[in-house]
């Protein structure tokens, strides 16, 4: 991963109540860094001004992947660390995440997007293709993405004919032949989440809905002034990290008390979700006339996920939608393959997200650098961690090149310990999952397959814990709808976070899918209640 530290200064002397690390921003970068810094015995804080996870954490294309496109861009290093990393996480969240088989349908008009380098490079070489891609440089980019990184979960990739398999039933007939590979889904949301209560538990002060609002040299350490629903307070910290994505420059604003420009391009990537558009459980890679790609993913059962665009966003102020332009390129491009075609009318939800890339100076929003950069400042001779871009993906090989960047101003750092080490719930080997969901269902009978392969997912070997004690519907509490409980509510208000029904619906789980608008007003209303009965207590 790419790293640029500019500069190397002794230990600093802390006051008494001075924390290690103060890490601004909850995504999966800062909560990433916030677990892995308290597993190495470091005292670590962490402020976030919404829920955890609620911006661009909550809005990707719930993929881990090593970012088979950016094969054409020649950026082999990057691919081949995400697909190494691809496993590691997959062994260690094998509740959250699983494999998924992609279809990548093969027409020989597909073209490049113009600008790549193997685009200009096969421009060069073969001019007469005029920017199609030969079926034979696609099989040789999956080849190499089976080969750089190793497999040892996941199959590799196979030559499909679409006339006679199931996945060319919905895709229109002039597609006769495909590829298929491997990536991973994972839960993005519940992956902050899991990242921020492990942190927690390991010792880390959490704290959602707390904005930070000034930064400040005193007494050779950071003061960190926030303000939260629980009032204002000052933090002491040796070492400043900016994790706070596409707000990054807000926070360096105040740390150096004037606006400073950064090397930050802001990248909005919007998705659709409809109805339910095919019946079997494999993905589409589907690439475009324009050259860019788009996935059409089974999703939460009954419905596709299609995305992602990438537009660029002017200001992170301004909060990030699906425009009507967005929704209707995303239903011409996956009707480009679809023999149904998918419009407006099939969308049942929209998202978007804005990711904070490193500027490397890209003509397209596109073609910009996934890689992460972490900026060592010193601001007043105290260091300020900036991170730019990144995947999720990446997100523990980050936190760990953080670390290595703020080794040398705190003491008594330990060493590397995530690769391998399971998140909460997932402490089991992935050939366990089957069996676990049996027991599930054995041991919680009035559990039906459908919500207990739902619990399964989003809390693995714990959903038996968060259950125990439970015989029957009678002893789950207030029923919400569509099988949500209050035990489940109050494990996520006690356990991750959670503060109202949009933290439980739309990022702990996606039942806002499902469950009407009065009903998640009365969720919403029963969690402040109870967050109120509690704080009495």
């Amino acid at each position: 991963m790419k790293q640029l530290v500019t500069r190397s200064k002794g230990r600093i002397l802390p006051l008494d109540d001075t924390y290690d690390i103060f890490i601004v921003g909850g995504g999966v970068n800062g909560c990433g860094i916030a677990r892995d810094a308290a597993g190495r015995g470091l005292n670590v804080a962490l402020a976030e001004m919404d829920d955890i996870g609620s911006a661009t954490s909550s809005a990707s294309t719930k993929l881990f992947h090593g970012g088979l496109r950016y094969l054409e861009y020649f950026e082999l290093s990057l691919v081949r660390k995400a697909l190494i990393e691809r496993e590691i996480l997959l062994k260690a969240m094998p509740h959250i995440s699983w494999p998924m088989r992609f279809v990548l349908p093969y027409h020989k008009d597909m073209r490049f997007e113009g600008s790549t380098p193997a685009s200009r490079l096969l421009g060069a070489i073969m001019p007469w293709m005029r920017g199609r891609r030969p079926a034979w440089m696609i099989r040789f980019g999956l080849f190499l993405y089976d080969n750089l990184g190793g497999r040892e979960i996941l199959p590799g990739t196979k030559t499909v004919n679409l006339q006679d398999d199931p996945v060319g039933k919905p895709l229109l007939t002039k597609f006769s032949k495909a590829f298929e590979y491997s990536d991973c889904w994972v839960e993005d949301a519940r992956l902050v989440s899991l990242n921020a209560r492990d942190a927690k538990e390991r010792g880390a002060k959490i704290m959602t809905r707390t904005k930070v609002t000034s930064v400040v040299k005193e007494s050779g350490v950071w003061a960190i002034h926030t303000e939260g629903s629980k009032g204002n307070a000052t933090f002491h910290a040796k070492v400043l990290v900016n994790a706070a994505g596409p707000w990054v420059d807000g926070v360096t604003d105040i740390a150096y008390g004037t606006h400073r420009p950064e090397d930050i391009r802001l990248v909005r990537g919007s998705h659709i979700v409809t109805k339910r558009l095919f019946d079997h459980d494999k993905c589409y890679f589907f690439q475009g006339t324009d050259g860019r790609i788009i996935f059409a993913i089974p999703y939460e059962t009954d419905f596709t996920l299609i995305g992602t665009t990438d537009a660029e966003h002017a200001d992170a102020a301004s909060l990030p939608v699906c425009t009507p332009e967005e929704q209707e390129y995303l239903c011409n491009f996956a009707s480009e393959y679809f023999e149904k075609p998918v419009t407006v009318d099939d969308i049942v939800w929209t998202y978007s997200g804005v990711r904070g890339l490193y500027d490397d100076g890209s003509k397209s929003a596109s073609a910009t650098t996934r890689e992460y950069v972490i900026r060592d400042e010193d601001v007043d001779g105290l260091p300020l961690l900036n991170i730019f871009g990144g995947k999720i993906t990446t997100y523990r090989k980050l936190a760990e090149s953080v670390l290595d960047a703020a080794e040398p101003y705190v003491e008594k750092m330990g060493g590397r310990w995530t690769a391998g080490a399971p998140l909460p719930g997932g402490d089991f080997a992935f050939s366990e999952k089957g069996m676990l969901l049996a027991h599930l269902k054995q041991n919680f009978q009035f559990l039906h397959d459908a919500w207990a392969e739902r619990l399964f997912k989003a809390y693995g070997a714990e959903a038996a814990v968060m259950l125990a004690g439970t015989k029957s519907k009678m002893d789950l509490g207030i029923h919400f709808g569509h099988n949500l409980w209050e035990v489940e509510v109050r494990w996520l208000m006690e356990k991750e976070f959670a503060q109202t029904a949009d933290d439980v619906v739309w990022r702990r789980s996606k039942l806002g899918l499902r469950l009407s608008d009065a009903e998640i007003l009365a969720l919403d209303t029963w969690m402040k209640s109870a967050a109120a009965t509690t704080q009495k207590v």
